[in-house]
């Protein structure tokens, strides 16, 4: 099993062998939501210390905004895999 990109000028179609069209399961958007929270934490724990002074209220900043932030940016995901705007259909080998 592969995975290739097809590249259009303005979309990208992930495939599985070449055939499946595919989208991103409730898990991987959970994955990427936790991947991205952790990097923007660590950047506003440093912003806060450099801006407090204080390792731990910035500390408390980052733990809070992560959890928020983990929940906005799930549910910011799966509303956009809901929406066909800028998708374009791809058509498949074979069609009737």
């Amino acid at each position: 099993m592969e995975f290739i990109l097809e590249q259009d000028k303005k979309a990208v179609v992930v495939a599985i062998d070449r055939k499946t069209p595919t989208m991103d399961r409730h898990y991987r958007s959970i994955i990427k939501a936790i991947s991205w929270r952790v990097t923007g934490t660590l950047d506003t724990v440093i912003i806060s210390f450099l801006i407090t002074g204080h390792i731990r209220l910035a500390l408390s900043i980052g733990f809070v905004e992560l959890f928020t932030k983990v929940t906005l940016y799930y549910l910011h995901e799966r509303f956009w895999n809901k929406v066909s705007f800028g998708r374009k259909p791809v058509a498949g080998d074979y069609e009737i």
